[in-house]
């Protein structure tokens, strides 16, 4: 059975009324950033936090007993990507359903973090083998290639990264992350300065290389071209975006403010409701409302930690980690891009951005989070959430 009985004493409610709270005052951002999408923001909201409830029930230890049909299903999603995708600014990241399209490498990160789970769980004796390391990265770096074709880099990166913090946190060697950092940091480094100094790079996409170089230094040519455009108007989204954090001062302007200094209000922030609604909590909610986002965000990543310790299993414990992680370092790819201290990326912010896919695979995550917390105590024959009458 994948349902299972429950105490009622044993749900996170705290984490549940994070989720409500960081809800609400998301759609409320949504709303002022872009209302024709608030709708469509809450429709998806709802749907989501329905499907945490329903999965918060599903015994996660049955839900990664299928590792390997989540896998097939995500690398069938990134495949029918390349064949049938629906493209926009040079890249073919989405499937077309209906009026609706959804982002396969979304579900990716959830995915990988459930299948490496799973497969450490079952092989951890051999965990600090390089043959099992090397099985993981290529179990991994199957789907990572697909992400990337599409092109996108920085999803590639980000999932890249979640994967190694839950493959760290399963209790690698520092004896093989030494050498294997030994062997990938100059690596890195000589891609870089190959990518930076040669106009003529194959591996990454022209506008991907513009979007390095004007970071580096934002007076940079990038030419005229279609996709030279798209790299200057990151540089510009940025620039405006910075402006626009700047000028919310303390309390900022107010959410759906009529202020005629308002770049939101000029137009001046692109994707307002999506990728850089980070800004528009700065505008308009100045420092205070800034803090209070990335504060949430926090509490909600502490609340995977706690539970990731008070794990049932090995497999419960990474997959919180893994989930903190996709949380953590999302939400600081997209704080880094608004503030113009990483190059423009694309990322959306957790919870935030506007996207249906996004916020369902959020919202799941969350759900077996909750699942892993109800499996810390000893389970007894109870119904569920029903309460404990024994002194």
């Amino acid at each position: 059975m994948f349902f299972k009985k429950y105490q009622l004493r044993s749900y996170n409610f705290r984490l549940v009324a994070l989720l409500v709270i960081t809800s609400i005052y998301s759609l409320l951002v949504v709303n002022s950033a872009n209302s024709s999408y608030t709708t469509r923001q809450g429709i998806g909201m709802l749907l989501s936090f329905v499907v945490m409830i329903v999965v918060s029930f599903i015994d996660y230890n049955w839900i990664i007993k299928y590792y390997w049909l989540w896998y097939i299903i995500s690398t069938i999603l990134l495949l029918a990507v390349k064949v049938v995708g629906v493209s926009a600014k040079g890249a073919k990241r989405w499937l077309g359903i209906g009026s609706f399209t959804i982002q396969p490498s979304e579900f990716t990160k959830l995915i990988l973090i459930l299948v490496l789970a799973k497969l450490i769980q079952m092989y951890k004796e051999k965990l600090n083998t390089y043959k099992f390391v090397g099985v993981l990265a290529a179990t991994a770096g199957f789907q990572l290639l697909l992400v990337l074709s599409q092109p996108d880099l920085s999803t590639t990166l980000l999932t890249f990264l979640i994967c190694v913090v839950v493959i760290y946190c399963a209790g690698l060697e520092y004896r093989i992350i030494g050498r294997i950092l030994a062997i990938a940091i100059p690596l890195i480094i000589l891609v870089l300065a190959y990518i930076i100094l040669d106009e003529n790079q194959v591996i990454v996409k022209k506008y991907q290389r513009n979007r390095i170089m004007t970071f580096i230094n934002s007076n940079y040519d990038v030419g005229d071209d279609e996709e030279d455009e798209v790299s200057e108007d990151d540089t510009y989204q940025q620039n405006y975006a910075v402006q626009a954090i700047g000028s919310g001062q303390l309390s900022g302007k107010g959410l759906n403010n009529d202020d005629s200094t308002s770049l939101k209000n000029a137009g001046y922030i692109a994707e307002a409701q999506n990728d850089f609604i980070f800004a528009v909590i700065g505008e308009e909610l100045g420092f205070i409302g800034s803090v209070f986002t990335i504060l949430l965000i926090f509490l909600i990543v502490t609340e995977c930690l706690i539970t990731a310790a008070k794990a049932q299993n090995l497999a419960g414990r990474l997959i919180c980690c893994g989930i903190a992680a996709y949380i953590g370092f999302q939400t600081f790819f997209n704080i880094g891009v608004v503030t113009w201290i990483l190059p423009n990326t694309g990322i959306p912010l957790p919870f935030f951005s506007a996207g249906i896919t996004s916020l369902i695979t959020l919202y799941t995550s969350m759900g077996i989070v909750l699942n892993v917390g109800l499996h810390t105590k000893v389970e007894r024959d109870e119904d569920l959430f029903a309460p404990d009458f024994k002194g």
